[in-house]
C-alpha cells in the first residue's frame, strides 16, 4: 500500500482532497461522483473524515476501504479519540489495516455536539493526539498524519505553545500535518516558520476551501476557529445577494491565496471539498494543476 509520505515527497506541485462520510444513500452517490471526477486529476491522496464524535465511524471505514479497493487513489482514514476506549481504538485501527488502509490522520477530536465544548476523556480512553499517534504506530506499519492549527488551537494558551504541541506530535511519530482551514497565506507561512525554528522539517499541508456561497463564508469561522479575514469579508459580503458574483469572487480569493502559498515554496495543497468537486477542480485548473487530458 502506498503511503501518503511517498505521495507528497515529489518534485512538483500537487494536491490532496478531503471527503466526508455520506449520511445516506443519496449522499453516497454525490460523494462517489466527486471521487470519480477528481480521481482523473491524480491527487496525492484522499482523506475521509470521521464524523463529529465518531458519529459516522462505520461509513468512514466502509468508504475508505472502498476507495482502496475500487479506485487508483491513495486513501487516508481519520481517527479520533472522542468517546472511544483504547480497546475500541485498537479495533478500529485493525479494521483499517484489514481493508488495506495504512494511512491514518490521528486526531484527538472535538467534543460531540459542541466543537468548542469541554473535552471529556473516555474513562478508558486517551487524552491527547500524541497518545493516539503512538498507539497507531505501535499497531502496524502506518503512515500517520496529525492536525496543525495556523491560528493556534482554540484551547491552547498561545501560538508558540501550540507550535510546541505540534512538534511533540512529530516527535511521537507523526509523519506530516494537515492545517485547519485558513484564509490567510501569511498566517499559514508563519506556522511553518515556527515549526522549522523548532528543528522540524516534517511536511505541513495548508487546508484550503473554495468560498462559493454566503453560507460557506459563514461556516469558515466555525471550521477555522478564527474570524474571516477582514480583507476577504470586505470583498465578499457586498456580493451576498448576487450568487454568481459571490461565487466568482470566492474562487478568485482562494486561487490568489493558493498562488501566494505556491510562490513561498508550498508544494502541496489540501482541499476541503464538502463532497463536491466542481469548485476544487476550477481552482486547480487556474493553478495549472489539471492534467492536460482533462482540461
Amino acid at each position: 500500500m502506498t503511503s501518503v509520505l511517498e505521495r507528497i515527497h515529489v518534485d512538483r506541485v500537487t494536491f490532496s482532497v478531503e471527503f466526508m462520510p455520506p449520511r445516506d444513500d443519496a449522499d453516497e452517490q454525490i460523494l462517489w461522483n466527486s471521487i470519480r471526477e477528481l480521481e482523473g486529476l491524480d491527487p496525492a491522496f484522499v482523506s475521509v473524515t470521521y464524523g463529529a464524535g465518531g458519529s459516522r465511524r462505520d461509513r468512514t471505514i466502509r468508504t475508505t476501504g472502498r476507495v482502496a479497493r475500487e479506485t487508483t487513489l491513495v486513501p487516508m482514514a481519520h481517527l479520533t479519540a472522542v468517546d472511544h476506549s483504547v480497546a475500541e481504538l485498537r479495533n478500529v485501527i485493525g479494521w483499517y489495516a484489514a481493508v488495506g488502509v495504512h494511512n491514518v490522520l490521528a486526531l484527538r477530536g472535538d467534543p460531540p455536539g459542541d466543537p468548542m465544548g469541554e473535552w471529556v476523556k473516555h474513562p478508558q480512553g486517551l487524552s491527547y493526539a500524541t497518545e493516539l499517534v503512538q498507539l497507531v504506530r505501535e499497531l502496524g506499519d502506518f503512515c500517520v498524519g496529525v492536525a496543525a492549527f495556523p491560528y493556534g488551537h482554540p484551547r491552547c494558551a498561545d501560538i508558540e505553545t501550540d507550535a510546541d504541541r505540534l512538534v511533540e506530535k512529530f516527535h511521537a511519530g507523526a509523519d506530516f500535518a494537515i492545517g485547519q482551514l485558513c484564509y490567510d497565506a501569511e498566517t499559514f507561512l508563519r506556522l511553518r516558520d515556527r515549526v522549522v525554528a523548532r528543528g522540524s522539517d516534517a511536511p505541513i499541508l495548508p487546508g484550503v476551501m473554495p468560498l462559493t456561497t454566503p453560507r460557506m463564508l459563514a461556516k469558515v469561522e466555525e471550521l477555522s476557529g478564527s474570524p474571516v479575514p477582514e480583507k476577504i469579508a470586505t470583498r465578499l459580503e457586498p456580493l451576498v445577494d448576487d450568487p454568481a458574483a459571490f461565487r466568482a469572487a470566492g474562487i478568485d480569493v482562494i486561487t490568489e491565496m493558493c498562488e501566494q502559498l505556491l510562490s513561498e515554496g508550498v508544494n502541496l495543497l489540501h482541499f476541503y471539498t464538502f463532497n463536491r468537486s466542481k469548485a476544487t477542480k476550477e481552482v486547480l485548473g487556474r493553478l495549472g494543476l489539471v492534467p492536460s487530458k482533462t482540461s
